[in-house]
């Protein structure tokens, strides 16, 4: 009996290789392969060429096209289409061929061509089969609805992202899903854009198998001799298929997609009612419209906006590459935001040790924490292995395994100084101490530091699980393998990193100040705190500044206040005294349940209805002090670039994405105009409103 190794063991439990067909002489192509096997079923794999992951260009489409044509000649019995790529299927259109489109009709005419393509596709005489693992989205699950069968590895996840870029799905999608599944499924799939993990696309009846790679080739077999079982179809279809009833789920629909984007500033949502409401049943016409409303939004600002946001974080994501080495996280402080950054790491594979003085802080993070896991991770056995990962340390001790500190106690320079003072000779001696400060300078942190070059600031913002950005803020002693691993952390938690140099406030909150504390300048003058909000809504802030206060929480803003007047000579209003009192009462917003609105059990604040509209001048109020302030930090070297400074606001605020970021909205309204107004708002309002001298650099008089 042969001994078994090790080796051997480790060999026998590995993931098998993926099954990508016969290897015999394939036809190759620039981006893909086409073989057939003994079984006469032929098997087309797709592999772009020189990118990482597939997506689809004019020049793929136009491959497969060909492939397609050689296909039908091959006297196939099915054809099998597969991705060689590790990641996934096909992650949907190249977003490079959208970019600068102003266009509609050029657009309409690539378009007609495209579906032409993926009908011929749908047309073929013989059984198809798209084997999907890993991703599946836009384009790619067009084609893999162009197929007859879908068979889904475990954990492949589908979805429809476009409505994030301003579109709607534009090669089939809207008429192929919605005949295929429950129409209100689908619909809600489209206009969320969220994916579904294979398990789910099963029950919806969008893929007709889920299996693990080991048993690919023998579904296909059953697939192309018809013996697969499939759940295709369901009474809401026919239902659905009747106009009156389109119309009464199209109504519900718009007035859910106003809660998140109103019509005026994203209009694909109410594009995409329309079109199912109006052509439901008729896929011939559905099909028609898909392309013209598709091609017309494309060419539209807020579309190209929206593209441009995509390039911002893919630009970020680019410098969070690489391998920190960073494998035990441990956290101080498990408040809101220590206990969401532990819970957050824990959630993606890393070890966390999570200290506080207060055992009763720790208790109720790790209950956060589970609360979490509960919502975000798919399986029980995710969501255990999470919460062990997330190890309650009362004593301490984890500091000394760490490969990363994370000190996140309060936003006071003598408190985190202590902290420092206190861990400093714990640590290990490659590992990185960082702090989640939001406005203090690191070169006052740093002080009495034996190993500086070993501190970097990590500024996550709350909620941590919904803003993607962290603050990597660099100081003139900080290592560059420090900085690098700090950025390659990012990367490994999915969270984007923006470099930032040290300075008061840095560049989120320096920006974020004037745009809050002009808000609560509006509050002593009488104005209702819901039409102060209602007013940055309009401009296309996810929420206004009151309640971003709140958010944020009323206690941080006071200490990043303070410190930015202490530290800058930005012109400020005075801190208003009703704030300090809020604070030393402990309404320090949501968190507390009671800050400048009061909050419900389920955290959402009372806002009075019936209060008036904003005027003309107030989104300028509010925003124009931001841009003012994000010229300032350009202008002193915060941040290195405009796109840099647009991808931060916008992830870690949300300004408007539809607008393309801070300092695009400026271009794209004219320096000009913005230098103008602001000197019109410095003659009514004061001089917390003069234009910044950066404006001359960007074309504008000051």
């Amino acid at each position: 009996m042969p001994v078994t190794t090790k080796a051997s063991v480790w060999k026998t439990l590995a993931p098998r290789n993926m099954e990508l067909g016969p290897q015999d002489a394939p036809e190759a192509f620039t981006h893909s392969r086409l073989s057939k096997g003994s079984d006469d079923i032929a098997w087309l794999v797709l592999d772009r060429a020189d990118e990482s992951t597939n997506t689809l260009s004019e020049a793929v489409l136009a491959e497969l096209d060909t492939v397609l044509g050689n296909v039908e000649g091959m006297g196939a019995k099915g054809l099998v289409i597969r991705s060689a790529k590790k990641g996934g299927f096909i992650a949907g259109a190249d977003i490079r061929d959208f970019k600068g489109v102003t266009e509609a009709g050029e657009v309409e005419t690539r378009m007609k061509r495209a579906h032409e393509i993926v009908d011929r596709l749908a047309a073929l005489k013989l059984p198809t089969v798209a084997v999907i693992h890993g991703h599946c989205l836009g384009g790619g699950l067009e084609i893999a609805l162009a197929c007859k069968y879908r068979i889904a590895i475990d954990g492949a996840k589908l979805g429809f992202p476009e409505i994030r870029l301003g579109l709607h799905p534009g090669l089939g999608g809207t008429f192929r899903l919605t005949a295929l599944i429950d129409p209100v499924e689908a619909m809600t799939m489209m206009l969320t854009g969220k994916t579904v993990h294979a398990k789910k696309a099963k029950a919806l009846g969008l893929v007709d198998a889920v299996v693990e790679e080991r048993h690919v080739e023998n579904a296909v077999r059953a697939a192309v001799a018809g013996k697969m079982k499939t759940d295709r179809g369901n009474w809401k279809s026919g239902v659905f298929g009747l106009s009156p009833a389109r119309q009464f789920a199209a109504r519900q629909m718009r007035a859910e997609a106003e809660k998140h984007a109103p019509r005026k500033q994203y209009p694909a949502p109410y594009r995409l009612i329309d079109l199912w409401e109006e052509h439901g049943g008729d896929a011939k016409a559905m099909q028609k419209a898909e392309i013209t409303s598709f091609s017309e939004l494309l060419a539209s600002e807020t579309a190209q906006n929206l593209v441009r946001v995509f390039f911002l974080r893919e630009k970020l994501k680019s410098s969070a590459k690489g391998e920190s080495g960073i494998r035990h996280v441990h956290v101080i402080g498990s408040g809101t935001m220590g206990g969401d950054i532990a819970a957050w790491c824990a959630s993606h594979g890393l070890r966390v040790t999570l200290a506080d003085l207060d055992r009763n802080a720790i208790a109720k993070a790790i209950g956060r924490a589970a609360e979490f896991y509960d919502k975000k991770l798919q399986s029980g056995i995710d969501r255990r292995d999470a919460l062990d990962r997330l190890m309650p340390d009362f004593d301490g001790s984890g500091v000394a395994k760490a490969d990363l500190v994370i000190e996140a106690v309060a936003e006071k320079a003598d408190v985190k100084r202590k902290v420092f003072d206190g861990i400093a000779p714990k640590m290990k001696k490659d590992a990185i101490l960082a702090t989640n400060t939001s406005s203090i300078p690191l070169e006052v942190l740093r002080e009495g530091l034996a190993f500086p070059d070993r501190l970097v600031g990590l500024h996550f913002f709350n909620p941590v699980a919904k803003m993607e950005l962290v603050e990597v803020v660099a100081h003139d002693k900080a290592s560059r393998t420090t900085l690098d691993r700090a950025y390659a952390f990012c990367g490994a938690i999915e969270r984007l990193p923006a470099a930032v140099k040290s300075a008061p406030g840095f560049l989120v909150n320096r920006a974020l100040t004037p745009y809050l504390s002009e808000a609560f300048v509006m509050l002593d003058e009488g104005t209702p705190k819901e039409t102060i909000d209602q007013a940055a809504e309009d401009f296309g802030m996810p929420m206004g500044p009151i309640e971003l206060a709140d958010r944020v929480g009323l206690d941080i803003g006071l200490e990043v206040v303070r410190m930015l007047k202490d530290k800058l000579d930005d012109p400020a209003p005075d801190i208003p005294a009703w704030l300090e009192k809020k604070v030393e009462s402990s309404e320090t917003g949501r968190k507390a349940g009671k800050g400048l609105y009061a909050y419900d059990d389920k955290g959402k604040p009372k806002k009075a209805p019936d209060t008036p509209a904003p005027g003309p001048e107030m989104s300028d109020r509010l925003v124009l002090p931001m841009l003012n302030t994000c010229v300032r930090c350009l202008r002193e070297g915060i941040v290195e670039d405009e796109d840099s400074l647009d991808g931060a606001m916008i992830f870690a605020t949300g300004f408007a994405p539809f607008r393309g970021g801070p300092m695009h909205y400026a271009r794209s309204r004219g320096v000009a105009d913005i230098v103008e107004t602001l000197k019109r708002l410095e003659q009514k309002h004061g001089p917390r409103f003069a234009p910044d001298k950066g404006w001359e650099a960007l074309g504008g008089e000051t």
